[in-house]
This record gives C-alpha cells, sequence and structure tokens, in this order.
C-alpha cells in the first residue's frame, strides 16, 4: 500500500484487519515530515516522535490481542493552531499567544482522541485565522504542495498542505469566511464546513463566534465523512452546539445521486471566475447529471453583497473577541512598567500583524457610535437576506453546485500587498457562513499548469449526508488524480 498517497479510510480499514500496523502508519507520517517540512513549514508545534510510536504501539498490541478499535484507531492528523490541546502550545499563529500553553482540551480534538486518533502536532495558519493565504502567519508561511512557490490559501493553509502532502492522513480546520473549503480547493484535497452548530466550538479560539465552524480536510470525501461522524454532535459545555447528535453519513455514502436536484446559480459564472476554473466546475456538475441528479436553475441575487456584508460582520465580532488580548490575564505583555493604557497599546501594537489590526478597526468603527446603524446593522440585514435566497433555491433543489475559488493558487507575494483582492479569494465561500450552511469542496480537475481546482457543494442545515454523497459522486467520476509532485516543481498538463 502507497503510504503517503492512501486515503485515512482504506488505511484505518487495514490497520483494523491487521494488513499493516499502526507504527508503519506512523512512520511513514513522520517520513514525510521529515522530508519535506523544511519547506513546507505546514506546522508550528510537532509532537514527540517518541511518544507518537508508542502510541502506535499500542494501537497494534490491542489489534493483536483483539480488543475491538475505535473509529479512528491509528490514524495520525494534525490540528490547525487556533484549536486547543492540553499539553500543546497554541499560538493562532500570532506573537501575542506565542508562549501559550492551554489548560483544557477542545471538544473536537477531545472526541479525534477518544476515537484513537493520533495527534501529530498543530498546523501553521494566518494569524488569528485572519488571511487567505496563510502568508499572514507570524511565523513564516506556508507554501502548497503542488507548487513552492504558491500559497496553500488560508487560513487553514497548513492543515490543507500537510494533508496533500503526506504529512497527515487527516486534518482539522476552522472556516469563517471559507478558511478549510479555500485552501483545501487549492491543495486538492476535500474539505467541509459544517452546518453552524453541527461540531463544538468549545476550545476554538475564537475570530469571529457566529460564523467560525471547526471542520475536517481530508483526502477523500468518505475520509471527511469519517472524521464528521467522529467530532460531530452536541456538546453540552458549547451554548452554539444544535441539540442533535451527529455521526452516520460515512454510511450513506454510496447511496448515489439518482434523483437528487442540483441548483446552479449563474451568478456564480460570471466576471471575475478563470476560464479554466469554470470548465472543470462545469464538468464537476455534468458528474452530477449523467450519475442520475437533475441540474436546475436558481438564483442567488444578494450573493454580490456577501463580500463586504461578511467583512463588516465578522470584524465587528472580532474587535470584541480580540479585545481579551490585553496583555493583562495571559500571552504577550509589553510596557509593563509604564501606565495601564500604555501597557495595552504596547502589547497589542507589538503582539497583532498589520492583517489583524486592519480587521479590528475596520470592526471598531462599525460597531462606534453614529457608524452601527449605516455599518453593522446594514450588514446583519444582508445576512438575512443572503439566508432567505438559500432558503429560497431549497425550494427548488437539494443542493447547490458551483466554483469553490476564482482561481487556482496564486504565487506567494501575489496579493499581500492588496487586501481586497485577497478578500475577493473567499467571493464563492462566504455565503455559506453567512447562512449557517454545510458546504463542501471537492477536487474535480486541474488547470494548464496542473494546479487543482475544486467544485464546491452547498447543501441545507444539517443534511451533510446529502452534501457528502453528492460529493462522493463527483469523486468516483475521476476528474481529478495524481498527487503534488515530489520535488515541489511547477505543474503541466
Amino acid at each position: 500500500m502507497d503510504l503517503r498517497n492512501a486515503p485515512a479510510h482504506t488505511i484505518r480499514d487495514a490497520i483494523r484487519d491487521g494488513s499493516i500496523e499502526a507504527r508503519a502508519v506512523v512512520e511513514s507520517v513522520l517520513d514525510a515530515i521529515a522530508r519535506d517540512e523544511s519547506d513546507l513549514h505546514c506546522y508550528l508545534h510537532l509532537a514527540g516522535r517518541d511518544r507518537l510510536l508508542e502510541e502506535a504501539d499500542r494501537v497494534d498490541e490491542a489489534r493483536r490481542r483483539g480488543d475491538p478499535l475505535p473509529l479512528l484507531a491509528g490514524i495520525p492528523c494534525a490540528l490547525k493552531d487556533n484549536i486547543v490541546v492540553k499539553g500543546m502550545p497554541a499560538t493562532c499563529g500570532s506573537k501575542m499567544l506565542e508562549r501559550f500553553h492551554p489548560p483544557y482540551t477542545a471538544t473536537a480534538a477531545r472526541r479525534l482522541l477518544d476515537a484513537g486518533a493520533l495527534i501529530t502536532g498543530k498546523t501553521n495558519m494566518d494569524e488569528f485565522a485572519m488571511g487567505s493565504s496563510t502568508e499572514n502567519s507570524a511565523f513564516g508561511a506556508t507554501r502548497n504542495p503542488w507548487g513552492r512557490d504558491r500559497v496553500p490559501g488560508g487560513s487553514s493553509g497548513g492543515s490543507a498542505a500537510a494533508v496533500a502532502a503526506g504529512e497527515a492522513l487527516f486534518a482539522l480546520g476552522s472556516d469563517t469566511g471559507g478558511s478549510i473549503r479555500q485552501p483545501a480547493a487549492f491543495c486538492g484535497v476535500a474539505g467541509l464546513k459544517p452546518t453552524y452548530g453541527a461540531v463544538s466550538r468549545r476550545g476554538l479560539v475564537a475570530f469571529a463566534s457566529s460564523f467560525d465552524q471547526i471542520g475536517p480536510i481530508g483526502r477523500s470525501v468518505r475520509d471527511v465523512a469519517m472524521v464528521f461522524d467522529a467530532i460531530a454532535g452536541v456538546d453540552p459545555r458549547d451554548s452554539t452546539s444544535a441539540t442533535r447528535e451527529g455521526g452516520g453519513t460515512e454510511e450513506t455514502l454510496d447511496a448515489g445521486v439518482a434523483g437528487l436536484r442540483v441548483g446552479v446559480a449563474e451568478e456564480f459564472f460570471r466576471e471575475g471566475l478563470d476560464a479554466e476554473v469554470a470548465r472543470a466546475v462545469r464538468r464537476g456538475i455534468e458528474a452530477l447529471r449523467v450519475a442520475g441528479a437533475a441540474v436546475v436553475d436558481i438564483s442567488l441575487s444578494s450573493s454580490r453583497f456577501a463580500i463586504p456584508a461578511y467583512y463588516i460582520a465578522a470584524d465587528a465580532e472580532a474587535s470584541a473577541n480580540l479585545a481579551r488580548f490585553d496583555g493583562v490575564r495571559y500571552g504577550l505583555r509589553r510596557g509593563a512598567s509604564g501606565s495601564l493604557g500604555g501597557m495595552y497599546r504596547a502589547t497589542r501594537n507589538d503582539g497583532f500583524g498589520a492583517e489583524v489590526k486592519r480587521r479590528i478597526l475596520i470592526g471598531t468603527f462599525a460597531l462606534s457610535s453614529g457608524y452601527r446603524e449605516a455599518w453593522y446593522e446594514r450588514a446583519m440585514k444582508v445576512r438575512s437576506l443572503v439566508a432567505a435566497d438559500y432558503a429560497a433555491a431549497f425550494e427548488i433543489c437539494d443542493i447547490i453546485a458551483g466554483p469553490a475559488t476564482p482561481t487556482t493558487a496564486f504565487r506567494l507575494g501575489e496579493k499581500q500587498n492588496d487586501p481586497l483582492a485577497m478578500y475577493l479569494s473567499d467571493v464563492y465561500t462566504i455565503s455559506a457562513n453567512l447562512a449557517g450552511l454545510p458546504a463542501l469542496v471537492v477536487p474535480c480537475g486541474s488547470d494548464r499548469s496542473g494546479l487543482p481546482v475544486a467544485i464546491q457543494l452547498t447543501g441545507r442545515a444539517f443534511d451533510e449526508a446529502t452534501l457528502l454523497g453528492a460529493g462522493a459522486a463527483v469523486e468516483r467520476a475521476g476528474l481529478f488524480s495524481g498527487g503534488p509532485r515530489a520535488d515541489g516543481g511547477e505543474h503541466h498538463g
């Protein structure tokens, strides 16, 4: 078995039936990290090699004894560094939390550990999840395994790149406006933003609390379903957790899409979408039709307002959430010998990067006296319009298909000095966050340079099963194959 490219669910089954040992799986991932990590920079913190191998040995010993193995026993995975784990740092890609060690473990991470997964480390990210390229990390950029001169997307770029490069078999990211889906699309892997509330947010460091959602990134749709089943479900310690149990999606992946109604909004195929991306996404939609789905036209006219509404509403929440980082309770402290106000200013000036400061300023302005009604409250009205548009569309379709990103992965530094161009990288993903809906990206082709293209599928709230089933149908069509070149060079073909 080619461990570097095999999907996690295949390796899981092989560990269970004894055809491969968990130690060999862990060694394969550690070898990939040793080989590529110095170039790719997927991780900010790595777990100890000896500890991981000891945990793998315990899985192998349990199997030899005939003990029942949990769902993810022996599978190495990575977590975005804004998901806390006791005993590991949680920097959020920021100098503000460079030395922070959380006193507890996030619910989603605890559920992975309970399912037998082995956490290899914490992955690089845009600072406090604010960015679309993982270039805003205070600890250096991550590179895309498909082209080392390309960004992996963001803010979960480290997680997506680690999965694509074989440095983890799956990973968790967080998605506030597309931060799981956009990097998954750029790195040629599958990524799911679950319905808001389907996965506990306890232990996720907040960017924008009414948008943030933890979700899985995997080598296949089945991997994503497997991990979603492990982490989903009600959490009594999270007031935003939905009062319903999760799980069961992996069991339904082979049901097919006969009779499924796939909505396509022409608004998604207008100016700004790269022609090669559009062709690949159209082929993905056609694959669903060939598999038995019906394709219907829909309209999502409010989508053109999604970007400004999101960046006002999310930044307003960010300005409130990040006020806690003041040098008093935890994290960085500067200027402690001066006045209290001077300590606040020095700490936040040195601790936050340029993009975080920009968003705090935007959010604070939008909430300030005399401007709240004109900006924040208007953005919230647009958010309601976006949700209403989706509700109307789902009266005539079961899922919505369209592009995940307007282009394939762009070059490092290409948009770093143009925030508006960077924000437009999320133009197709933001609406699902505004409406609180689940959305999945699945690779569906490549551009002429061989860089991955992905289709995005959006579903009804808490209907991840239908969404993942449709994604599996796209995957079975075989529109995308292969993996990143070992030498990291540019692809052609």
